[in-house]
């Protein structure tokens, strides 16, 4: 079994910051981001290998070792396509 599709799951939010999809289960999403975000914060971010965007509220963030960090939430009036988008991107490649 593989690791995460990398280039699949980069994302770029619209204001700063950057990183990967981690896990999608649901409506429950896991980022990891190169800058933090306060619960309660709503998000918007691109998918780059999709081009579509997604929007996430925020209910925590915790600081990696590597100074990145986990990024857990729930996405909002997300599109069929979008669900799609996340869910390929944070389907295990083979």
């Amino acid at each position: 079994m593989g690791d995460v599709n990398e280039n699949a799951a980069a994302f770029r939010f619209v204001d700063a910051g950057e990183g990967t999809v981690v896990a999608l289960k649901g409506d429950a999403i896991t980022l990891r981001s190169s800058v933090p975000s306060p619960p309660g914060s709503r998000r918007e971010a691109e998918l780059l290998e999709a081009g579509l965007r997604f929007r996430m509220k925020v209910h925590a963030s915790r600081k990696q070792q590597d100074a990145s960090y986990t990024l857990e939430g729930r996405l909002f009036d997300a599109t069929k396509a979008v669900i799609d988008a996340l869910t390929k991107a944070t389907t295990p490649s083979e």
